[in-house]
């Protein structure tokens, strides 16, 4: 049998396939089957086998890991900007209070400052559209959904029915898939039509 190398680079695996195939050339095959009675040949294959599966059965479980590392790195891109993006709606939410403020007709603003405020509320919406948050702008008169929208209170207003939005107080988000605020509505509470 040939002496192994002292050193051995597990980085250079064609060096490491060289010292197998020379280590195997220089020993004489062994016929363990005149040597062996059939119990222990039995229990040796027995061992194979167990060995065998035990292998399979890592070869797999390395592949669920990385499989479920490839799935949490996308997630961790997709959503790991979720805390930044729910500490900038009331950004946004104070931008929006402040456009329409300056709207009302009691309230006379340079019209520079509006002009402003309402560049600054659309880049706003474009950097987070960038980054995959997108409104949720429920209307007037859409139904109640649970999933997307958060009910603030309940009154009975004439000519709508029971579930449906009679105000909007503040608009939700999505990012991507996900809800990162509802929107905040009043519910009509009418049992008629």
């Amino acid at each position: 049998m040939a002496e192994p190398k002292e050193e051995m680079f597990l980085d250079d695996p064609e060096s490491i396939e060289a010292e197998i195939e020379a280590a195997l050339a220089d020993e004489d095959p062994i016929d363990i089957t005149s040597d062996l009675g059939g119990s222990e040949l039995a229990a040796l294959q027995a061992e194979r086998d167990e060995l065998k599966d035990r292998l399979l059965r890592t070869l797999a479980e390395s592949e669920n890991v990385r499989k479920r590392a490839d799935r949490d790195r996308r997630e961790a891109e997709h959503y790991g900007s979720t805390r930044l993006a729910r500490d900038l709606l009331p950004v946004y939410d104070n931008l929006y209070r402040a456009l329409e403020a300056a709207n009302k007709e009691e309230n006379q603003v340079e019209a520079g400052v509006i002009e402003g405020v309402e560049l600054t509320l659309r880049e706003f919406l474009n950097v987070f559209s960038k980054h995959g948050v997108s409104p949720v702008v429920p209307e007037i008169g859409d139904a109640f959904d649970p999933q997307q929208h958060e009910a603030m209170f309940e009154a009975p207003l004439p000519n709508t029915k029971k579930g449906e939005i009679i105000q909007v107080m503040a608009v939700g988000f999505m990012l991507h898939e996900r809800l990162l605020r509802p929107a905040q509505v009043g519910v009509s509470s009418n049992p008629g039509a």
